[in-house]
């Protein structure tokens, strides 16, 4: 058969969920289009009921990751990158069409992408050592207070940066041992759902990232007012979404981590620790140094 007459394979896009790809539930897709109005491919348009599955595959898969070790956490998101850079022609393709870029600039994000889930990788054994440690108390106690993740974080991904937008809030929710529900860019999907492909062949455990397609509103709104959803990442939702999110989310005491204008946003810039200390939590303990020496010393 010669090559004039093969007809191409298009790719089909599917969800991520619980180290699975399955299509909506309800059958829905919409069309994505490349920055000049071209059809890429028809991505999967999630329901509420997608929604509270992701959130069921993050709640299974928290407990295994939170209890693993930061070193392995750490070794897992290296993995990550070393998939991508091996896959990385690939990403330069979706993310130049996606965003209407250069294959030269696409490549730049795309490195920029991959440099960050090893910035990240490089962080997970040593962000304790920045927000706990010993606290001097009056009185024979030790005082450690240790970081902990916060748990389920629902995570709206930006939607001008598709990809290392993306990277930039996933890498740093998981990193820490939060599991996340990821809602793609809207208008810019495809990258994100290729992202779980690299994610399901990175050791990474099923359910400790979901990545979710369609209306960010539509997608958004039950898993803020989730009792099963601890936390919120904001940075993918205009004012006035973001605004009725806050909303639902604190009739159960989400943590929200607000989204910055659009304008002061820099995804390239080298991140701080912010994003990862904004879904730990605090736990400290108390415990006895032992009886007291006539000098005052404990013995």
């Amino acid at each position: 058969m010669s090559d004039q007459n093969r007809l191409s394979v298009f790719k089909t896009y599917k969800l991520y969920v619980g180290g699975k790809f399955p299509r909506s539930e309800s059958g829905r897709v919409y069309e994505v289009s490349d920055a000049k109005g071209k059809w890429l491919a028809n991505a999967p348009l999630s329901s509420r009921k997608d929604a509270r599955d992701a959130v069921v595959a993050a709640r299974k898969a928290f407990g295994g990751w939170s209890g693993a070790t930061a070193y392995n956490r750490g070794q897992i998101l290296y993995r990550v990158a070393e998939m991508l850079e091996g896959r990385r022609d690939q990403y330069v393709a979706e993310v130049a069409d996606a965003e209407g870029l250069s294959k030269s600039k696409a490549g730049l994000q795309v490195d920029a992408a991959i440099d960050r889930w090893v910035w990240y990788a490089g962080w997970t054994d040593k962000i304790a050592q920045v927000v706990g440690g010993g606290n001097p108390v009056a009185g024979p106690f030790f005082n450690l207070s240790s970081p902990e993740p916060t748990g389920v974080v629902a995570v709206l991904a930006p939607q001008e940066s598709s990809f290392l937008g993306l990277v930039s809030v996933v890498a740093p929710v998981i990193a820490t041992g939060n599991t996340a529900v990821v809602i793609a860019s809207e208008k810019s999907p495809l990258p994100a759902l290729s992202l779980g492909e690299v994610l399901a062949t990175s050791d990474l455990p099923g359910g400790v990232v979901n990545i979710l397609s369609g209306r960010t509103a539509e997608i958004a709104a039950p898993l803020a007012a989730h009792q099963d959803v601890n936390a919120i990442d904001l940075a993918g939702a205009d004012e006035t979404l973001a605004k009725e999110l806050e909303v639902a989310a604190a009739d159960n005491l989400k943590r929200v981590l607000r989204p910055q204008p659009v304008d002061d946003v820099d995804w390239s810039a080298t991140p701080g620790t912010d994003r990862m200390t904004a879904f730990l939590e605090t736990k400290t303990v108390w415990h006895p140094t032992g009886a007291l020496g006539a000098s005052g010393s404990s013995y």
